[in-house]
């Protein structure tokens, strides 16, 4: 049956699965859990970020990237246009700045996701690549970063069909990267039905100006990706399948699946570590608290280890949960030099001590 058959059938079927009875369907993809908190000594707020850290990578000479100001339909916000900043890990007092950002770039309307960064191996120049949201719509921008000035140089943007409803992203050259796409329609509420009804029907595409592809398929909501320190794998967390999908990188940029790795929860970006190897991430621990944002309730924190995956015995541990009244809507955690980094969907950002 076709995708569009399905969405007509539950449609008409909405009428009679309401309130809990939608729920019941889907409480085995959405988690409702209630944790205690479990934290790190000297935890502190990063400066100047109050709405939002969306995503943060770090390149290798310890000097972090955090977007900032993502606006998403039913989640608290400043209403600023989004930001770009750097945070010099070294440092002591640990202050991010605030990228300037290029004046023939259309601020008004920056809406950043997720971010990747690519140095160049010839030159050693870094771009950053942002997934950005502009009136909700789906593109990719691509900066120079230029240090003296602490400031991006934009470089392009690129819009496909193929890249309609971007999550996340990794760079893999000047002008290629791999994008997670969160969802199959564009439509806002077939968007909703798609989560209500649990389709898997998200995907991972590969972007060089030569081509574009879907690589890998079968999601229930595409959201972070990354990949290893010898660019074999590509991760994405299946954030309502609960899991991490590893997947092989061929010549040819197609994917080939090699595992699931269940989590037990709602797993946001993947950050990985270029020493070790292991996979980090930003977790949700009750989803209806993230969707349905109550600040006298508010959504917990969660960030999970994961070491060894390439391995028959992985070792999965829960280095950090708060229940929502240090950090709230944890989505990314990543680390440098004995530090944790952790940022949220709408929320402040933490750097904690690891020991």
């Amino acid at each position: 049956m076709g995708k569009f058959a399905i969405i007509s059938i539950a449609i008409a079927a909405l009428s009679v699965l309401l309130g809990e009875r939608v729920l019941n369907i889907s409480k085995r993809h959405l988690i409702f859990r209630e944790v205690g908190n479990k934290h790190l000594p000297n935890c502190v707020a990063l400066k100047n970020i109050e709405h939002g850290s969306e995503d943060i990578t770090i390149v290798g000479d310890g000097l972090a990237f955090i977007s900032g100001g993502l606006k998403f339909p039913g989640f608290p916000s400043s209403g600023e246009p989004g930001k770009i900043y750097t945070l010099d890990l070294k440092d002591p007092n640990l202050k991010p700045v605030e990228l300037r950002m290029p004046r023939n770039f259309d601020l008004e309307s920056f809406n950043p996701h997720g971010i990747s960064v690519y140095t160049d191996p010839s030159d050693g120049t870094v771009y950053l690549f942002v997934v950005n949201h502009p009136q909700f719509g789906s593109q990719i921008e691509i900066f120079k970063y230029v240090a003296d000035g602490s400031s991006l140089v934009h470089i392009k943007t690129i819009k496909h069909e193929l890249l309609h409803s971007v999550n996340d992203i990794v760079a893999v050259g000047v002008e290629s990267f791999y994008a997670t796409n969160d969802h199959y329609f564009n439509n806002n509420l077939l968007k909703t039905l798609e989560i209500i009804l649990l389709m898997p029907w998200t995907n991972v595409v590969f972007y060089s100006p030569k081509e574009v592809k879907v690589v890998s398929d079968g999601y229930h909501f595409a959201n972070g990706i990354n990949m290893s320190p010898d660019q074999r794998y590509i991760y994405v967390a299946n954030i309502l399948n609960h899991s991490v999908n590893v997947l092989e990188k061929k010549k040819d940029n197609t994917l080939t699946p090699i595992k699931s790795m269940p989590l037990g929860s709602l797993c946001d970006n993947v950050e990985v570590d270029p020493e070790t190897g292991d996979l980090w991430l930003g977790c949700h621990i009750n989803s209806k608290k993230l969707f349905l944002f109550d600040p006298k309730d508010p959504p917990g924190s969660e960030v999970i280890r994961i070491q060894n995956i390439l391995s028959d015995e992985p070792v999965v541990t829960q280095v950090y949960t708060d229940d929502g009244n240090v950090l709230m809507g944890s989505s990314v955690a990543t680390v440098y030099g004995g530090k944790l980094l952790i940022g949220t969907v709408f929320h402040k950002a933490l750097c904690c001590d690891l020991k």
